[in-house]
């Protein structure tokens, strides 16, 4: 008898613990892990568990599988204008220096971006932030760290006049472009005119970054059915996600993001690293120390993280996360310092387990799909095409510099 009582107990402790590990705090309700994964792989949000999302979050869109892109209807697609605008990307020519291009920052090999805490551009100078990748860029709706583009076609232009960056002004890489007679037939084909502009190159750019697009992940296979694509770990991460660890109030939407910005503690204020983001751009008081809200899709390939990459490893990060971020309070003078940076409130402390923490990082790996590489050129227009005897053309051999 006392045998049986026992086996009752560790049945009903096993049955609590597997419960509590997936405790919605939005509604009271436990679910198994076999409730779970039939819930999240049903293909229907509707039968999703109700997400913990802040009543301050507006414009909330639930997670799920990218959309096809859609591209504006002053740049449309085409073959030719994309294959133009690769080109252009992995061509140093547009640089001051002639040795630097977009791909030298937005690597292919390197997840789209390059890998380091922060980028090396002209003379080998630092940036101060993190350089980010541009894979998935079509979903953004504001772009760089402090949304200071407000389309992929403006945001094309800034590296190349940085002069941390390219250093290069935009008229002379135009009229670097123009002298190289290879690319009339690019732009031939992708516009109907030889003629080179700073628009066209841009516009290009723009629609070859556009193309930059995740192949379906594990995660995105699940939801749309196949239950066997997540384990029971990967699905706990999930629900996790989407309620206890609260990262579904910034990173929602199938992109991952809300495309807005935040302050999450890390601007460093009056201290080494210190960088004020988006009130940079606005000059707001409010908006000091945000930064605009990454993507987590393909994270295991874009790491170091955060916006000046100080964290090499994703685990810091969850347990920054974890601890609710620094939130420090202003004391003394900084009481009436209008800079004073203040963290966002959708961070709180999260009082996650040693084995939430491990689930929810399992959970945001299964968001990486393999990352497609695109190739480089094979070869860059040629500044010189010279004709023949049977009147075909031929490129005149130069360097990539001339």
């Amino acid at each position: 008898m006392k045998k049986k009582s026992a086996l009752i107990i560790l049945l009903l402790l096993s049955i609590t613990l597997v419960s509590v590990r997936n405790y919605n705090p939005d509604n009271g309700t436990y679910y198994s892990i076999a409730e779970l994964k039939k819930m999240y792989s049903s293909g229907d949000h509707s039968k999703w568990p109700k997400a913990t999302i802040d009543s301050s979050v507006v414009d909330f869109e639930d997670i799920g599988v990218l959309p096809d892109v859609v591209f504006p209807a002053d740049n449309p697609y085409s073959l030719a204008k994309r294959e133009l605008g690769k080109v252009l990307f992995f061509d140093p020519r547009l640089s001051g220096s002639q040795q630097i291009s977009c791909a030298s920052c937005h690597d292919p090999e390197l997840g789209w971006g390059d890998g380091k805490r922060v980028s090396n551009g002209h003379d080998r100078t630092a940036g101060t932030r993190n350089s980010k990748p541009i894979i998935n860029v079509a979903f953004s709706k504001v772009f760089f760290w402090d949304g200071r583009a407000a389309t992929l076609e403006e945001q094309a232009k800034f590296p190349i006049a940085d002069v941390k960056e390219m250093n290069n002004h935009m008229d002379i890489a135009v009229k670097n472009i123009q002298k190289i007679e290879g690319y009339k037939k690019f732009f031939y084909s992708a516009y109907g005119e030889e003629k080179v502009t700073e628009e066209k190159i841009l516009k290009a750019i723009a629609t070859f970054e556009r193309t930059v697009v995740s192949r379906k992940s594990r995660f995105d296979k699940f939801i749309e059915g196949d239950s066997t694509q997540l384990s029971d770990k990967e699905v706990s991460g999930l629900h996790l996600f989407r309620t206890k660890a609260r990262c579904i109030n910034c990173h929602n939407s199938p992109y991952f993001s809300d495309n807005q910005f935040h302050n999450a503690g890390l601007t460093y204020y009056k201290r080494k690293y210190e960088d004020l983001g988006r009130y940079n751009i606005t000059h707001d008081p409010e908006d000091v120390g945000k930064f605009k809200t990454p993507s987590l899709r393909e994270i295991v390939h874009t790491g170091p993280y955060m916006h000046n990459g100080l964290f090499p490893q994703l685990r810091g990060v969850l347990n920054l996360y974890n601890a609710g971020m620094p939130n420090l309070k202003p004391k003394g003078d900084q009481i009436t310092d209008k800079l004073f940076p203040v963290t966002s409130p959708l961070l709180k402390k999260l009082n996650l387990t040693e084995q939430e923490l491990q689930d929810l990082e399992a959970f945001l790996k299964s968001i990486s799909s393999g990352i497609y590489r695109e190739p480089a050129p094979e070869e860059f227009p040629k500044k010189k095409v010279t004709k023949v005897k049977n009147g075909s053309t031929a490129a005149k051999a130069v360097t990539v510099a001339s």
